[in-house]
């Protein structure tokens, strides 16, 4: 009786999948505009994904092979830098680099834009900067979704609360 162990997480990743699958129908202009540089391995070789779902969150951009996540944030990122930070510090908790860039940079500055991102794919860190690891930490694994929607501030598709 009741629901079988794992039905509660394949439920999280198909609601997940559908808003991502939303927002990737309705990019802001910005997100088009960077979307057009990082699409079909045209930054460095590198595959990106937009609209992402990590976690219990939607990324803007992710590259999973440099563990590098990029976000374009509008106004009402101003207001948000509670809900930002807590985001970022759990994608940095688990693996990942994250840049934001505000939508107007990518609009007016795109190539500075683009070069930051570059800078960010080749670095490399060292253990004397700080990397924090334990001799068994193992190398970075993709994190698996949070029940029951923990974590996740998930609003209408169309709200684009997701972030």
């Amino acid at each position: 009786m009741g629901e079988e162990k794992g039905e509660g997480d394949q439920d999280l990743v198909q609601y997940m999948n559908s808003i991502a699958k939303a927002l990737r129908k309705n990019l802001t202009d910005s997100e088009r505009k960077l979307w057009r540089y990082l699409r079909a391995r045209q930054l460095e070789g590198l595959k990106f994904r937009r609209q992402e779902p990590i976690g219990g969150y939607i990324v803007d951009f992710v590259c999973f092979e440099k563990h590098l996540v990029i976000e374009v944030d509008g106004g009402q990122h101003a207001q948000e830098k509670n809900k930002d930070a807590v985001r970022d510090a759990w994608l940095r908790e688990q693996g990942f680099r994250v840049l934001r860039f505000w939508d107007n940079e990518v609009m007016a500055n795109t190539e500075g834009v683009l070069d930051s991102i570059r800078e960010n794919l080749s670095y490399q860190p060292s253990p004397s900067m700080g990397e924090e690891r334990d001799e068994g930490d193992q190398p970075f694994t993709l994190p698996s979704p949070l029940p029951s929607r923990e974590g996740s501030e998930m609003e209408d598709p169309q709200g684009r609360g997701v972030r």
